[in-house]
């Protein structure tokens, strides 16, 4: 019996069938007890009207060269034109710059999730690419984790090995006691995991705790945000305040002699400080209870229960990556180490901090960090890389200094970018700013599969493959099954994968040796699974032959011999296992972030009043907007597709609003509203949401943008694009995260009918103009 066809995704494994060459369906795999739907929107958006079927250029940029009317991108029709004329264009382009104004000229840090195949992950191939003609402005951080990923090697380690230590969910259901999720567990996040989620098992797992008797606790403004088959406590918070909330707990544990004073000597430093400042002996002002109430909405008492009933049970604090994406998001997360560690239970079974159980489907997870075949990108020799977020600020400020994690830096004169495998329109804050940035630099070049906003505001689009249209190996850390996935159909039009796409550019620029090693697609799989036979074997793992297992299909990694406890060797001797801080030990207090100077991230841990939040700035704008993750889709990836649009309204994205707000505004379940603020504004559909903090709505990201007039700032949006909306700042000098999560908005009934959908229609075609002959 043939094995069946496999896929991986972000949001599953799937087993493909294919009728008359083309992807009929998807079904799910075997071994996945809950399997993502998002996967049965991919076969009918492969050969949907939004592909990008042939290259092509934006006319005045075809006509007048680069930095032609870049006031028009996203406004403007685009020529088609062949692969050998598009690739000579986007080579003279990259030669240009470089060779002109330096490899420091162009962006390439094409930031998205791109395939789960680990070959042809766009971003991989991308950066690649760029490094042998001489590198690129890169970035550092993710959207997802930008104030934790430079907060944390500071206070307690690096955030990749923290999260491959997490404690599973079988020694949480054996000796937790006590489960407070801030931000809760959301089980839309957890579908999806970057390179692939083979077995989709956390709301299993949370019904095991609630039956086992764990106390199931979710500080949320969102109910749904931890929802299992048994009723959960929820303490609906303001959003934006857990920092307070979790001071108030902290002074509540000193007041009452209920902090671990032995493991805050042995295994931690700063303490004291941190102690002064909780009451008051440096500011006057106590943080406790009574003081955090008013600030996070919540009844001093609550707060003072849960503080006792941390310290008498063995308890988890687990905190989700939307806490610190917000203005001075990095403060939850460092306080929810400080507060663990007053507990002193880290490094115990059950007990201590994780760094989200949640945002996705491998945190948990009994297996193995070993992530399987890597493509490797080499060196980049351009070293002045921005903090992500920070897109907007580098087009419109070149030269513009700014902190950045202990370093005044300068931001570089951008005059190419070059994306592959994301889209700036859907992770990037501020729309409206960002398409006047977009208009600065002299060139964009997109890969794409789809015409989406980011194709529709570049200069030269390339069509690329989908995952099904190519072969590659799906695995990453965390997930037990890796993937051969085996090519399933033709791809439509003239697409290409990124390899064969840059290999022919780099044969044009002179560095097609160096970039493909003299190796093809085929080559390169087998090269790479073998090459990651060195790191397999550092976990026991054994891989079978590279044809045993394409043939095969998949390969099932072994569980480790025994699960993970976070931090238990620095529990049980913290000298022997120092951890990668400058003292060894977790930093209360931070020295070296003292150092800096950063009024708004001193030494330790504390409150800052957010720029907007729904306590004394909210008069305006009386809403707090969450933009959460989606359920229907992987950021905006196949938003194009059934599962996402058959979950719309009336076209557009969904608003979820409390009963008593809806009614203060005449709203009703299905009607049309437009959400605005100073930023922005965009249409939504009303869902009337109990489950709701009164003052928040939510309202998922990924609606691709769609304006009322192409090309123009400010213009209403028709489909439900939250980053219309939010603000582009970052979270501190220090991390220079997103804050998109700090956003006031109001919601009106719109007037009318509301304009078509047009974010999925392919831009206009036309043919190139005859060139005017020269005056004699």
């Amino acid at each position: 019996m043939n094995a069946p066809l496999l896929t991986s995704t972000h949001w599953g494994v799937y087993e493909v069938e294919v009728e008359n060459g083309r992807v009929a369906r998807l079904k799910p795999f075997k071994h996945d007890p809950q399997p993502s739907p998002i996967g049965n929107a991919i076969p009918g958006a492969l050969t949907s009207p939004t592909r990008v079927l042939r290259p092509a250029v934006r006319k005045s940029w075809l006509e007048g060269g680069p930095g032609s009317a870049t006031q028009r991108r996203g406004a403007e029709p685009f020529v088609q034109v062949s692969w050998e004329r598009a690739l000579d264009l986007v080579a003279a382009e990259v030669d240009r710059v470089r060779k002109t104004f330096g490899n420091s000229a162009i962006f390439a840090g094409s930031y998205g999730w791109s395939s789960a195949g680990r070959f042809h992950h766009a971003q991989s191939q991308v950066h690649r690419f760029m490094n042998c003609a001489g590198g690129y402005v890169a970035h550092v951080g993710t959207y997802s984790l930008g104030a934790a990923r430079t907060l944390l090697p500071h206070i307690v380690g690096d955030m990749d090995e923290l999260r491959a230590q997490h404690t599973p969910w079988t020694v949480l259901e054996q000796h937790c006691k006590l489960f407070l999720a801030f931000g809760g567990v959301p089980l839309r996040n957890t579908q999806v995991n970057s390179g692939g989620a083979s077995q989709h098992e956390v709301g299993m797992w949370l019904r095991r705790l609630a039956a086992a008797g764990v106390a199931l606790v979710n500080v949320s403004p969102v109910k749904s945000d931890l929802a299992t088959t048994r009723a959960v406590e929820w303490i609906p918070i303001r959003p934006n305040t857990d920092a307070a909330f979790m001071l108030a707990l902290a002074h509540t544990l000193v007041a009452e002699g209920r902090h671990d004073e032995d493991f805050l000597a042995t295994h931690c430093v700063g303490f004291e400080r941190l102690r002064a400042y909780l009451m008051g002996e440096a500011d006057g002002a106590a943080k406790d209870a009574a003081w955090a109430a008013p600030i996070c909405d919540v009844p001093a008492d609550t707060i003072v229960d849960l503080a006792r009933r941390l310290a008498a049970n063995r308890s988890m604090i687990t905190t989700a990556w939307s806490l610190q994406r917000a203005d001075h998001g990095e403060q939850p997360y460092w306080l929810t180490v400080a507060l663990a560690a007053m507990l002193g239970q880290i490094g115990l079974p059950g007990g201590g901090f994780a760094l989200g159980y949640g945002p996705v489907n491998a945190e948990g997870a009994d297996a193995h960090a070993y992530s399987g075949p890597v493509l490797p990108q080499g060196i980049n020799a351009v070293k002045t890389p921005i903090p992500v977020a920070r897109i907007s600020d580098m087009l419109l400020d070149p030269g513009g200094k700014y902190d950045f994690n202990g370093a005044e830096r300068i931001y570089p004169d951008i005059r190419l970018v070059y994306w592959c495998g994301g889209n700036p329109f859907h992770h990037q804050q501020d729309l409206n700013r960002l398409i006047a940035a977009w208009r600065k630099p002299e060139t964009i070049v997109i890969h794409e599969q789809f015409w989406t906003s980011a194709a529709k505001h570049a200069d030269i689009v390339l069509p690329a493959t989908n995952s099904l249209e190519r072969n590659d190996i799906g695995s990453t850390g965390r997930d037990r099954y890796m993937i051969a996935m085996k090519k399933a159909a033709e791809a439509p039009g003239e697409a290409r994968d990124d390899y064969t796409i840059f290999a022919e550019i780099s044969r044009r620029i002179g560095t097609h040796r160096a970039f493909t090693e003299n190796r093809d697609a085929a080559g390169w799989l087998r090269y790479l699974y073998e090459a990651s036979r060195e790191r397999a074997d550092r976990y026991g793992i054994e891989l079978p032959g590279f044809d045993d297992f394409w043939e095969e299909g998949c390969f099932e990694v072994p569980k480790p011999a025994e699960p993970n406890v976070m931090l238990r060797a620095f529990r049980a001797d913290p000298r022997a296992h120092r951890l990668s801080t400058p003292s060894g030990r977790i930093e209360i207090f931070s020295e070296r972030i003292a150092s800096f100077g950063y009024a708004d991230c001193p030494g330790h841990p504390a409150w800052f009043e957010p720029i907007e939040w729904l306590g004394e700035r909210a008069a305006r704008y009386p809403l707090h907007l969450i933009s959460s993750q989606p359920s229907t889709k992987l950021h905006s990836q196949y938003d194009h597709g059934t599962v996402s649009r058959e979950r719309k309204i009336r076209g557009r994205e969904p608003i979820r609003i409390h009963p008593d707000d809806a009614a203060a505004r005449a709203l009703h379940a299905g009607d049309i509203v437009r959400v605005f603020n100073d930023r922005g504004q965009c249409l939504a559909g009303v869902r009337i949401e109990a489950g709701l903090k009164r003052g928040v709505v939510q309202m998922s990201t990924g609606a691709w943008y769609d304006p009322l007039v192409p090309g123009e700032i400010g213009t209403l949006d028709k489909h439900g694009n939250a980053n219309v909306l939010t603000i582009d700042k970052g979270t501190s000098k220090l991390a220079q995260g997103t804050s998109a999560h700090t956003c006031l908005v109001e919601i009106e009934r719109y007037a009318g009918e509301p304009p078509p959908i047009s974010a999925f229609d392919p831009p206009q075609f036309v043919e190139e103009s005859a060139p005017v002959p020269p005056r004699v």
